[in-house]
């Protein structure tokens, strides 16, 4: 398995200098790539959770694709609706060319009702416009002139150079079954972010059977974790990640048999009472490369 970082992108304290250097310090740790978060309103539900300052993710990505080369960059996640669909491909794709080791989308619906109210966007059919811009995202990366026909965005005869001709990948955010099936139709990689173990062995197969039906390879497993260690083991209900320090090298090699290909951690505690310093993320996630996995090679120790 390939592991990463989830880049804190927000926050007081949180300047360019110390965002290159949460980057570095990943790279620097063996941690193959790094993915940032998404909100373009910092609205006051979104404030009591990632207060501002808070770093685009896009811009943030384009800064450090010039400063820490070497490091897979991506998003966790992209909220779809939230732009353009031909915008949203044009910067994906660009950054990948900037970023000597390229770029993954991370794609999403959001959960911020304030969010979507204030960008004029309808929060109640958020997860059709995600399917249709997906999709509208996809065909612009396969052709070097494309049109689009949907309910929430058309447009014909639209030139894309300079993007790729490849398709880059796309992981698929969310841990609910409509999450599930998105990702089984448009996508290379399901992306839940702290999942049980029961919720991951029941969607697997859930998923495996969407993309046969849908006629596409199955996708691979790419969960974020967030990390709560703990001196004394967590209840076996618990997400990944929670626990001991023996416990997380139990979740990676469970996540290794389930077959996950990558892994992002998440220092995060999930919200700004609870959050350390620089300093203490580094700590954290020196002590998994040290104590838990090599993360330059995958083995875990």
């Amino acid at each position: 398995m390939r592991y990463g970082v989830n880049l804190l992108n927000f926050g007081s304290g949180t300047t360019p200098d110390s965002l290159v250097r949460q980057a570095t310090d990943a790279r620097d740790l063996g941690f193959g790539f790094a993915m940032i978060s998404d909100h373009i309103t910092v609205t006051p539900d979104v404030h009591s959770v990632y207060p501002a300052p808070f770093y685009d993710q896009f811009v943030l990505a384009a800064h450090l694709a010039g400063r820490v080369p070497g490091l897979r960059l991506g998003t966790t996640i992209t909220v779809i609706p939230y732009r353009h669909p031909l915008q949203t491909a044009r910067l994906a794709a660009n950054i990948d060319r900037l970023n000597d080791a390229g770029f993954i989308l991370g794609a999403g619906v959001g959960w911020s009702r304030a969010e979507y109210e204030a960008l004029g966007v309808p929060f109640d059919e958020r997860g059709a416009i995600t399917d249709e811009y997906l999709a509208a995202i996809r065909a612009s990366w396969a052709e070097e002139t494309t049109s689009f026909q949907g309910r929430y965005v058309s447009y014909e005869g639209i030139h894309n150079a300079p993007l790729p001709a490849a398709q880059l990948p796309v992981w698929v955010g969310g841990n609910s079954p409509a999450a599930q099936r998105r990702a089984a139709r448009l996508g290379e990689g399901w992306h839940p972010f702290m999942p049980t173990l029961d919720v991951l062995r029941t969607a697997l197969p859930r998923i495996a059977a969407e993309a046969e039906a849908a006629g596409r390879p199955v996708p691979d497993l790419v969960p974020r974790l967030q990390l709560r260690l703990t001196p004394q083991p967590d209840t076996a209900d618990r997400p990944l990640g929670h626990g001991s320090v023996d416990q997380l090298r139990a979740d990676l090699e469970t996540l290794a048999g389930l077959g996950a290909t990558d892994v992002l951690l998440d220092t995060y505690p999930g919200t700004p009472g609870e959050r350390g310093t620089a300093d203490d993320d580094r700590r954290t996630l020196e002590l998994v490369a040290e104590k838990v996995v090599d993360p330059a090679t995958g083995v875990i120790r």
